[in-house]
Formats: structure tokens, C-alpha cells, sequence
């Protein structure tokens, strides 16, 4: 099979012949095409947002994915943390010399797909090969711009006593989903992520006041972004355990092993602090787009303790969820 070898990475032919019939042939966007030093982008009014993020999975492929299509939706879902509709994506590739070319263009093509899904382009970005072992296989940095709506105001520091706790799906299942070396993880656990943007979008011009914070439990899981809103705000998560969406196979899983699902990465899903009386909507609302289907109602904001998150469990007993 023919590896990547370190002329793809010296600006010469090779790397031409790299960037020419690989990744052009995935990444469509016209501005990218230009091969220009830096992309111009149309003119928008209103607040930008920008976000950017690195990706080192080893191994770069795993059930429902792979390290591309984690670098796309991983920024993008970044953005829309903070209300923000994704305008343009950058992309910088960091090969090892003898990484499988077949490989390469199988992640590169799902970057252009999952741009596809999502509705926006790859316009710039950058590729170096470094020498064999100086790295394990391939890193992908993304970053992104996006807009932000007129007035909107979306920030972890910004929740109240009596606000509703949203997840918007089940969590747990890309955190396995990266462990499934040997095959041997339920399911369900595909590690299927994608883009959370247009269920935002939804949210807020349906219910424009009734989102105060989102947060997208990656690193740390569930349990570590509740901590770090809780600690954001000063107030105090009240968490119903047996509310948290969890499916079956992966709650035995963790049962088996003795894992926690709450630490577990969980991309593709956010956390979501709502208005009270706009929560029993906005979770319907949720639950009619497909990547909010199993969204559900977890708890609620009390005031002290002031940065705590207090885990609820069946029997009425009470235990505290502390950061990864």
C-alpha cells in the first residue's frame, strides 16, 4: 500500500501531486481551490464567533467514524455552543512519514463529507509531514468561524436558580465507541457524532429567550462539563441520575467494567440550561430532530452549594459529582 512519504510534505511536486489529487478532490469550497495564502470571506453582519481544536485519536479510526469526521463536527459543535451558525472551517494535517495514503484520503474524504452534512467549507488549511517517529500516524487541527444572532446572549456564566438541565441524547457511547479495540462493545455504541447547529438554530428562533447555556460534554464527560457550568455560574446542579439518557448496552457495559458513564467523552451531544417555562418545549422540539431523539430532562439549578453538582440517586440518597 503506498504510505506517505516526507516529499509530500517538502512544497514540491510531490506535495502538489498530495494536495491536488487528495485533498482538493475531497474538500470542494471554490475559495479553497484558489490556493491563496489566506481565504476572503463574504461579508456578514453580526458578532463572529471562533473556535479552534486539535485531534490526536489513535487509533484515527473507530466505529461510526473517523479522526475526520471528529475534527469537523468537533468545532463546529464548538460554535454552536455558543449560539453560533458555522460560516468557514480551516484545516491543518500533520502526517507521519509512512502513515497509509489509502488511510489519508478515507479520512479526508469524510471531512468532505461531514462538511457536506453540515452545511459548510472547508476555505483554507495546511499539510506537513514529519519524520517517522516523531509522532503516532496523523493530527488534524480544525478551527471555525461562525455568526452569531442578533442579540443573543448564550454563555455558561449566565444561569439562574430554577433553570431546567437538558441532555440531548444518550451519553457514553463515543467515549466506548473509542475503546472498541477488540469488538467487543454493545451496539449501540457506534460512535455516530454530527453536527448539533441546526438543532440550536430550532431552539432559538422557536424560543429565543429560553436558552441561558450550552455545553458539549467532550473531555471530562457528562460529569466534568455540569462541574465546570455549576463552577461558571455559582450555582448548584441538581442531578436526577435515573433521568440521564443512557441506552442499556451501555449501561452494563460500564457496570460490568466498572467505568462510569459520566466521564465518558460524549461528542455529538450538549447540555442544554433552559427557562423553566420554555423546558417541556424546547425538549419536544429536541426530540423531532434526529440528533435530539433521546434528549431528556436531568435535573434543575438550586443556589447552594454554589459550584456542586449533587447526583440524585433512586433511593433518595444524595452524592456529589466531582471533575474528571
Amino acid at each position: 500500500m503506498p504510505k506517505v512519504s516526507l516529499a509530500h510534505g517538502n512544497g514540491g511536486a510531490a506535495s502538489q501531486e498530495l494536495l491536488g489529487d487528495l485533498f482538493l478532490r475531497y474538500l470542494s469550497s471554490p475559495v479553497l481551490h484558489c490556493l491563496e495564502d489566506s481565504a476572503l470571506l463574504e461579508e456578514h453582519a453580526g458578532r463572529l464567533a471562533f473556535s479552534t481544536d486539535c485531534y490526536t485519536n489513535e487509533p484515527p479510526f473507530f466505529p461510526g467514524g473517523n479522526i475526520g469526521t471528529l475534527a469537523v463536527h468537533g468545532t463546529i459543535n464548538n460554535l454552536a455552543m455558543r449560539g453560533a451558525m458555522p460560516l468557514a472551517l480551516s484545516l491543518g494535517v500533520i502526517i507521519e512519514e509512512g502513515f497509509p495514503l489509502g488511510d489519508l484520503e478515507e479520512i479526508i474524504r469524510s471531512v468532505g463529507l461531514a462538511t457536506e452534512l453540515a452545511e459548510v467549507a472547508v476555505v483554507a488549511g495546511d499539510t506537513k509531514v514529519v519524520p517517522r517517529g516523531r509522532m503516532q500516524g496523523i493530527c488534524l487541527s480544525t478551527s471555525g468561524i461562525g455568526l452569531v444572532a442578533p442579540g443573543s446572549e448564550i454563555s455558561g456564566t449566565d444561569i439562574e436558580e430554577g433553570d431546567v438541565v437538558i441532555v440531548s441524547g444518550n451519553i457514553g457511547e463515543h467515549g466506548l465507541a473509542l475503546r472498541n479495540q477488540g469488538g467487543k462493545l454493545p451496539a449501540c455504541c457506534a460512535g455516530e457524532i454530527g453536527p448539533m447547529h441546526f438543532m440550536i438554530r430550532e431552539i432559538m428562533e422557536n424560543f429565543p429567550d429560553a436558552t441561558h447555556a450550552l455545553r458539549d460534554p467532550t473531555r471530562g464527560g457528562l460529569a466534568t462539563s455540569l462541574v465546570w457550568l455549576a463552577s461558571a455560574s455559582a450555582v448548584c446542579m441538581e442531578i436526577d441520575r435515573q433521568a440521564i439518557p443512557l441506552c442499556e448496552g451501555v449501561r452494563r457495559f460500564c457496570a460490568r467494567e466498572n467505568i462510569s458513564p459520566f466521564y465518558l467523552a460524549s461528542e455529538g451531544r450538549c447540555i442544554l440550561c433552559c427557562d423553566p417555562q420554555y423546558a417541556e418545549e424546547v425538549l419536544a422540539l429536541m426530540r423531532t430532530i434526529p440528533i435530539g431523539a433521546n434528549a431528556g430532562i436531568i435535573g434543575r439549578i438550586s443556589a447552594s452549594p454554589m459550584g456542586r453538582v449533587r447526583l440524585h440517586e433512586a433511593d433518595g440518597s444524595i452524592s456529589f459529582l466531582d471533575a474528571l
